[in-house]
């Protein structure tokens, strides 16, 4: 295992070379600069302004002094965010982001394999197709519409139920307060949990035909325990496969919530920064997602190994 490890390992960095490069020339193509504004500098100041951060150069010099500084762990300043390098807002960014992440990963891991085992059980009844529909819903409803739904109806309005207050902020971080999570952590969450849900109980009806089933239940085991210690084990293995890319996915997928609730993640900068065409730091969120994503799907790969035997990586 350890050695099909490195080998990912090494086999992804001509990946990486190649997201580095195309990130780097689309972003010189897009049109306008991180100096432009609507105000135009005095031509000296301009010159001056370019020649500091290379930008006077020929796209192909600049394209080499950033792989060199790239060698050496080095992302460079940032262009519009003054007194910041790109590093360290990306260190300040990325906890706030894997938060999200990891709370949205857990609540919709622990309600779609609830639904998705409901749904298998209950196959071709009421349950199952009430459960599929929900997860059709959550797949086609992005998160740029759900997420102003739930603000206008628990931030704008408020929810009361039983005598309780049950509004919550519509935006801001407050150092990570419990109530400013709830709503992003659940936008993040419905996409996942419908994901979910149907890769489990599509794996569970399977598995629930299978002879190891099939002979548990004539031992007189009962339901709970077949599905708990036997069929879970084999009906999950699918979900480890799409967890390692889902992660990432909630990571990136932050970038339009994390601007609409007004959090300050990687996302937030991300998207400021395409905005304001700040080349560095457009490269360096582009580039540390990318490194996320493929560490994450090495990391499914070799869970799957470990939880399934019949899998041998050579």
């Amino acid at each position: 295992m350890l050695t099909y490890a490195i080998k990912r390992i090494f086999g992804a960095i001509p990946t990486l070379f190649i997201i580095i490069t195309l990130a780097f020339f689309l972003m010189r193509l897009a049109p306008g600069g991180p100096f432009d504004t609507e105000r135009r500098l005095p031509p000296e100041i301009a010159k001056n302004i370019a020649a500091a951060y290379d930008l006077d150069k020929p796209v192909y010099q600049q394209y080499l002094i950033y792989l060199g500084r790239l060698v050496h762990g080095d992302f460079g300043p940032s262009y519009k965010i003054r007194d910041f390098t790109v590093s360290q807002l990306i260190a300040n960014g990325f906890p706030v982001s894997m938060k999200l992440g990891l709370l949205a990963i857990t609540l919709a891991f622990a309600v779609g394999t609830t639904l998705g085992v409901i749904a298998a059980l209950k196959q071709n009844r009421p349950p199952d197709y009430s459960v599929m529909t929900l997860a059709m819903i959550g797949i086609t409803i992005p998160s740029f519409v759900t997420a102003p739904l739930l603000q206008l109806v628990f931030g704008i309005y408020g929810v009361h139920l039983f005598g309780l207050d049950l509004s919550l902020p519509v935006g801001g971080w407050q150092g990570g307060a419990p109530q400013n999570l709830i709503l992003p952590v659940v936008v993040l969450a419905l996409g996942p949990i419908a994901v979910i849900a149907r890769l489990t109980r599509g794996s569970m009806v399977e598995v629930l035909r299978s002879n190891f089933i099939r002979t548990a239940r004539a031992k007189g085991l009962s339901t709970w325990r077949i599905i708990v210690h036997h069929a879970l084990r084999a009906g999950l293995l699918p979900l480890v496969s799409y967890l390692g890319p889902a992660i990432a996915d909630i990571v990136s997928g932050s970038l339009v919530v994390e601007q609409i609730f007004g959090l300050p993640g990687i996302g937030r900068y991300f998207v400021q920064a395409a905005l304001n065409r700040d080349y560095t730091l457009v490269l360096g969120v582009t580039i540390f997602y990318a490194a996320l994503i493929i560490a994450l799907n090495l990391a499914a790969d070799l869970l799957y190994g470990v939880l399934d035997p019949r899998v041998r990586y050579e």
